[in-house]
Parts: structure tokens; C-alpha cells; sequence
């Protein structure tokens, strides 16, 4: 089963390098983006890429069905069974065509949508400050925060009524920020594990992220013993 972390903030919430950190520090998560993936699938030859490549090559939109597509079979084929993606969803009916997908299938199950929360005025001093390019202008900046904010109320009340909204403060270090999402993950993908085993709650059994990494990923009979006496316990994971 892959769970996936959808990462979301403003332009200059520094969501991409958090993510990106966090994959790169652990070999059990993969990180993507959504621009990555339709690049990648693109360079891929495959038939979905040609079919991006059509609307890409010629300055169109790549329809949102194709969009949401690329990301499911990335998702399905993710080296790792943690994953997080950056920057989506970007609107509401990204959202809304990403969620019915989901629940049409059960390879993929979405743990969390965590939130890098900046205030404007932050964001904007982080994007005009660096001025690398002739994206990064005032005008262009104003542009992407009210894409970005103005499906933003909408979108965290949809996931928050899932419980699946998540909030970090954004306007810290980079090491306080990557350490609490990290925190935030690893907590969320125990809770996963404790659906499954209700009795390691109230247990002393410690159970490491490359353990559980490996754990769910079996495909047949697991048991365990716990270290306060219990006898051998028997579960099936499907």
C-alpha cells in the first residue's frame, strides 16, 4: 500500500525544499512534483507521455484528467511505499477529480495534506528576494498567491472535514521546519500501524521507520512478539 503526503503552502513557503530534505534524507520516501512527473513521463516515451506532449508542444493546458492520471501511475509505480508530492492540489477541481480517483482504487490511501503556512508578507520578501528570474516580480508574485490563495479556504476545509489537514509554521529555519514535518509523518505513518496492531499502543514494543517500512510492505503472514508476554500474535495484511 503506497501513502501518500500532499505538501501545499504559498509561493515561498519553501514546501519543495522541506519535502525534498525529508526524501533525501530517508531512503524509505520518495519525493515528487507535480511538473517533475509530466516532465519525466514525457521524456519517457510512453503512451500517456505522448499524449502530454500533444497539449505541452503546442502552449496548451494538459487536461486535468491526464494531469491527475500521471500522478496515480507515478504514485503506483514509487520506488518506496511513503511518498510525498509539493505543490498540489493547486485548485479545486484538482482536488475534487484527485479525490474521486482515489477512492475508486485501493493501492494508494492519502495520510495527510500538510500545510507550510507563511504569512504574505513573508512570502513575499522570500520570492523578491531572491529575484533569480523574470518569474520572480512583483506582479508575477502577486499572481501566483491569489491562484494560490484563493481556492485555499475551501481545499482545507474539504480535508480538514477528512481529518487530514495539518499545519506547520513556515516562517522558521529550515532544520526546525523539516524536523517537525518529519515528526508529523513518522507519527501519522504509526497511527497506520496502530489501526492495524491496537495493542502496541499500550505496549513498550519500539518499532523503527525501516521496520515499519518493511512491514508493510509484505505481502503475507507477519507476527509478532511483544516484549511485555503477550503471546505470539498473528495478523494477515492485504
Amino acid at each position: 500500500m503506497k501513502q501518500l503526503f500532499l505538501i501545499i503552502g504559498a509561493p515561498g513557503s519553501g514546501k519543495t525544499t522541506d519535502a525534498s530534505i525529508i526524501a533525501q534524507d530517508d531512503v524509505n520516501i520518495t519525493h515528487y512534483s507535480t511538473g517533475d512527473l509530466l516532465r519525466e513521463e514525457v521524456a519517457s516515451g510512453s503512451e500517456l507521455g505522448k499524449l502530454i506532449d500533444s497539449f505541452i508542444s503546442k502552449g496548451n493546458l494538459v487536461p486535468l484528467d491526464v494531469v491527475v492520471n500521471t500522478i496515480i501511475t507515478a504514485l503506483k509505480n514509487a520506488p518506496t511505499n511513503t511518498i510525498l508530492i509539493d505543490g498540489y492540489p493547486r485548485s479545486l477541481e484538482q482536488m475534487l477529480e484527485f479525490d474521486k480517483v482515489l477512492k475508486t482504487q485501493n493501492e494508494i490511501v492519502l495520510k495527510g495534506v500538510i500545510e507550510v503556512q507563511v504569512s504574505e508578507e513573508v512570502a513575499r520578501e522570500r520570492v523578491l528576494g531572491r529575484a533569480r528570474g523574470s518569474d520572480d516580480n512583483e506582479e508575477v508574485f502577486n499572481n501566483r498567491m491569489k491562484v494560490y490563495l484563493e481556492p485555499l479556504k475551501e481545499i482545507i476545509n474539504f480535508y480538514s472535514k477528512e481529518n487530514l489537514h495539518f499545519s506547520i509554521n513556515g516562517e522558521r529555519s529550515i532544520e526546525a521546519i523539516v524536523a517537525d514535518m518529519k515528526k508529523l509523518i513518522q507519527n501519522l505513518l504509526n497511527s497506520s500501524l496502530y489501526s492495524i496492531f491496537p495493542r502496541l499502543q499500550n505496549t513498550h514494543f519500539f518499532l523503527i521507520p525501516q521496520m515499519y517500512a518493511l512491514l508493510i510492505s509484505l505481502n503475507y503472514d507477519v507476527y509478532i512478539y511483544y516484549h511485555n508476554l503477550y503471546p505470539i500474535q498473528r495478523y494477515i495484511f492485504f
